[in-house]
């Protein structure tokens, strides 16, 4: 566990070995030595992912209530050269009021996050400004670009929604509204494509991969599943 000094965010081993066991088999990545932490937001309520199986299916199972929720895995050396991002999710509810482009409401059910590094020289002074900030808060500079795959509340499907702070987060939407919650919802994407369609440009090395569900915003209650999630590399 990692806890700085400077009330920094803390990256915590996940130590339930039966979460463990389930994360390392359905969460498969590039990655030689699966390694995926809970990240813990100062200030932030926390509910943990818990291994169930829902119709069928094995699966990471968080009960939101005003939280922050991510579990993640980080890339050293990072990745390059990106291919198929294939991942599985189910809801039972939204969080009321919330909406992606208002920092005070920005909550959703589920979330992939997907950060980049890459020319920072490119970045604006606000956004440098932003880092510093998020440095000093979680103890992690922000990463060159997030691409981030969303179920919204509202807006349409294929969209791209800038986060309120930075441009530098962007989530593209590929489930909205109620019509869908209580069903498992399966997802195929090309990292590339996506990224450019959401950036304008091409993406650099994958620094992380993360599952994200935050209702503290809004707070609201509900639950989120996490089903099999497979990232592959480009293939020449």
């Amino acid at each position: 566990m990692r806890d700085d000094a400077t009330e920094a965010g803390k990256t915590v081993e996940v130590d339930d070995a039966s979460l463990k066991a389930v994360a390392n088999r359905i969460l498969l990545t590039p990655a030689g030595v699966p390694d995926w932490q809970s990240f813990v937001f100062p200030g932030k309520r926390f509910a943990p992912f818990e291994p169930v199986v829902v119709q069928d299916r094995q699966g990471l199972r968080v009960r939101a209530k005003s939280s922050v929720s991510i579990l993640r895995q980080r890339f050293d050396p990072m990745l390059n050269r990106l291919g198929q991002l294939s991942f599985s999710w189910r809801v039972d509810g939204l969080p009321g009021q919330a909406d992606l482009t208002q920092a005070a409401l920005a909550d959703s059910p589920v979330r992939v996050v997907l950060a980049f590094e890459g020319d920072r020289q490119r970045w604006s002074p606000r956004t440098h400004r932003l880092s510093e900030m998020s440095r000093l808060f979680t103890g992690e500079e922000l990463p060159y670009a997030t691409l981030v795959y969303v179920w919204s509340v509202k807006d349409a499907l294929g969209s791209v929604v800038m986060n309120p702070r930075t441009d530098r987060i962007r989530k593209l939407v590929l489930d909205s509204g109620p019509e869908r919650l209580g069903q498992w919802r399966d997802h195929v994407r090309d990292v590339r494509a996506d990224f450019i369609q959401a950036f304008g440009e091409e993406p650099g090395p994958l620094r992380a991969v993360a599952l994200m569900t935050d209702t503290d915003n809004t707070q609201s209650r509900l639950t989120a599943w996490y089903g099999a999630l497979s990232l592959v590399g480009a293939v020449d």
